[in-house]
């Protein structure tokens, strides 16, 4: 009998399985590229850019160019940008409303993105006490002003009569308010004319104005002045205070602190005399010798016990001699006008009730009268 052998199949379920699976693995597709995928569209897009006319790319240029400008247009001008709100800051004599009420005049046409900040803060400047402005935007809808306001100095008696601050720089602020503090003394002989010239020289009559003050509040001079005049730098003259307000005391133009205290050293001795009360002027402006000068007409006899050779009594003229308002009166004259005319106004209006209710009276007898003699 013939043996046969039957062998096994080699890879019959499992070998089969693992033919199977790696020929899925063989025919699975490769993944690709991105970074590659990207390179080779911008390289395509390049070389479809090259291909187009160079008339046509300018073309759409200016295209983009008018679409990004429409687009900057639209957001300027839309109600996005529309001010709503308006921060003023380092406000103290300034009125912030009417701060607030120019800006948004300026503002309003514009909007806060195109709004001409420059033009708004020279505006701004314009108002008195207002020294230096700085303007931003705070968007989308605000504006913030930063104001740095000037400090009053002095106050100036100007050729009106009326009575105003300046500060440092000689620019005349508002008017002395009756809640203001008064000042030691006043400044007369600031030069009104607007122009570079005149603001130099005022520059330099406020600065010799502060020295004098500091030196006289110092000295304990200062109460006893009522104004300062410095027309004429170089020859300086204070007008006393007080019972001396018709006396003024000529300085000159150098140690003027020392001289006005020898003037009034020089006054009081003098008031002691016959002739105290006929005193017009005191000069020193020439130093140590001390010229007292008189009404026009009165005649004294020089005797100073202190220094009875510095001093020499001279006649003084007519426009010397004249009375020059003393800084209390006049300001005791100015509330006294204001009251004044409050009750003129009220006295006028009574005035005229009486007269209306007397013309009535008169109507009613007339008409009484006639009546009677109707009857009659």
């Amino acid at each position: 009998m013939r043996e046969q052998i039957i062998a096994h199949r080699v890879g019959n379920r499992s070998g089969g399985a693992n033919a199977r699976r790696s020929g899925a693995a063989a025919q699975r597709p490769l993944r690709r590229d991105r970074a590659g995928d990207g390179d080779r569209i911008a390289t395509r897009l390049r070389a479809l850019v090259g291909y187009l006319p160079s008339f046509l790319k300018l073309v759409l240029a200016i295209v983009a160019g008018l679409l990004v400008f429409a687009g900057y247009r639209a957001a300027a001008s839309a109600s996005f940008f529309k001010v709503r709100n308006v921060e003023v800051q380092g406000t103290s004599r300034v009125s912030a409303t009417e701060v607030q009420a120019l800006v948004r005049r300026d503002v309003e046409k514009t909007g806060v993105w195109k709004a001409d900040l420059a033009g708004v803060s020279a505006r701004l400047e314009r108002l008195p006490w207002v020294r230096s402005v700085v303007v931003s935007r705070v968007l989308p809808d605000g504006i913030r002003v930063r104001i740095s306001e000037r400090v009053p100095r002095a106050v100036v008696r100007t050729a009106s009569g009326r009575f105003r601050w300046v500060d440092e720089d000689a620019v005349l602020l508002g008017e002395m308010l009756p809640t203001d503090q008064i000042p030691s003394f006043f400044l007369r002989g600031l030069n009104e004319e607007d122009a570079a010239a005149t603001r130099g020289e005022n520059r330099e009559r406020v600065q010799k104005f502060m020295e004098l003050q500091r030196d006289w509040d110092a000295a304990g001079l200062s109460e006893r002045v009522s104004e300062v005049n410095l027309i004429d730098i170089h020859d300086i003259r204070a007008q006393l205070a007080g019972d001396n307000s018709q006396i003024e005391v000529r300085l000159g133009s150098q140690d003027q602190g020392n001289r006005l205290r020898k003037a009034l050293e020089v006054l009081d001795g003098q008031r002691q005399m016959s002739h105290g009360g006929l005193i017009s002027y005191i000069d020193l402006s020439q130093g140590r010798r001390a010229i007292v000068g008189l009404v026009t007409g009165a005649q004294a006899t020089a005797t100073n016990s202190a220094e009875p050779e510095a001093l020499a009594v001279e006649p003084a003229p007519k426009s010397v001699a004249e009375k020059k308002p003393d800084r209390e009166k006049t300001l005791s004259a100015v509330r006294d006008a204001r009251v004044a005319s409050a009750a003129t106004t009220t006295a006028s209006s009574k005035a005229k009730k009486e007269r209306d209710a007397k013309q009535r009276s008169l109507e009613k007898k007339s008409d009484k009268t006639l009546k009677t003699a109707r009857r009659n």
